[in-house]
């Protein structure tokens, strides 16, 4: 991910693919253990999921569709261990490529 934590891009059939129909991009970004994070993942063209592995290839957590009723994705994560992480985006059963807005935020408690 770039230094902003916001990207713009196109997911394609040139992408990795999944095994299960479809295609997916990654993005490594670097977390601290206890960062909250927000991570919104928007297209106009596909059905976005979102998927957050941990260092070791786990899932800490993916998400389908938002709380905004869209098909647009939208995880929170809390972050239990430093290292880097892998931001994966894809479509949802495989079904569309296009191009997406990716953001990465840590989020900071009110004062």
């Amino acid at each position: 991910m770039p230094d902003s934590q916001e990207i713009t891009d196109t997911l394609s059939e040139e992408d990795i693919p999944t095994g299960i129909g479809g295609f997916a991009r990654d993005y490594t970004v670097f977390f601290e253990d206890g960062d909250q994070v927000a991570i919104d993942l928007i297209s106009e063209e596909f059905d976005t999921i979102i998927t957050l592995l941990g260092p070791d290839g786990t899932t800490v957590g993916e998400n389908d569709d938002g709380p905004d009723g869209t098909t647009n994705s939208l995880l929170f994560a809390r972050i239990t261990e430093s290292g880097t992480y892998t931001v994966r985006v894809r479509s949802y059963a495989g079904q569309g490529t296009g191009a997406f807005s990716l953001k990465v935020a840590r989020l900071r408690p009110v004062q």
